[in-house]
């Protein structure tokens, strides 16, 4: 019972030590989102932002990235969903190569917001709020999700006894139908 006990402690505290953001990356950060600078200027508030990089753009000195916001995690990594909260450009001292920093890798900066500024999304006019990163943080790409496998007890590639199994194209699907009564001579 103990080291069944252990195995559990062990399990949590592994998973608890997996939920904490990487160093660069840790700390308190108030709760805004880029729609909330572009609504009202927060110039110098420090921030805590990741998503969906769009472009990668090196200049003299520094390499800029345009980010579609996206909600954090615990550990402060984008999460995989379909909703923004808008777009910001982060700008990082140093060069950082397009191909490793590539558009729709996971990336998240910890940074000061510098500015607003106008740019466009298609032809659309948009204004970015622009981030002086501190820490640039580029996730590790995620694996793909595994094929659905299904176990089917009957021989054969495309048929199986008729009153449980029909053929749909791809797959076969588990019907159960009630047995009938001359199928089964000792019931009534």
């Amino acid at each position: 019972m103990g080291r069944a006990l252990g195995v559990v402690l062990a399990a949590a505290l592994a998973a608890a030590g997996c939920a904490r953001p990487p160093k660069p990356l840790a700390g308190e950060f108030p709760p805004i989102t880029p729609g909330d600078v572009q609504a009202g200027a927060r110039v110098g508030e420090r921030v805590r932002w990741g998503g969906d990089i769009v472009a990668t753009t090196p200049r003299a000195g520094e390499t800029c990235f345009e980010v579609v916001a996206k909600p954090l995690d615990r550990r402060a990594r984008p999460r995989p969903v379909d909703e923004t909260t808008g777009r910001f450009i982060a700008c990082a001292a140093g060069f950082r190569d397009p191909a490793v920093y590539a558009d729709g890798r996971e990336l998240s900066v910890v940074g000061t917001v510098e500015a607003l500024e106008r740019g466009k999304v298609g032809d659309a006019t948009y204004v970015y709020p622009r981030v002086r990163a501190e820490a640039v943080h580029l996730w590790p790409e995620r694996p793909p999700s595994p094929p659905v496998v299904f176990y089917d007890p009957w021989p054969g590639p495309f048929w199986a006894p008729y009153p449980y199994y029909y053929w749909y194209g791809v797959g076969r699907i588990h019907v159960p139908q009630r047995p009938s009564p001359d199928r089964h001579p000792g019931r009534r």
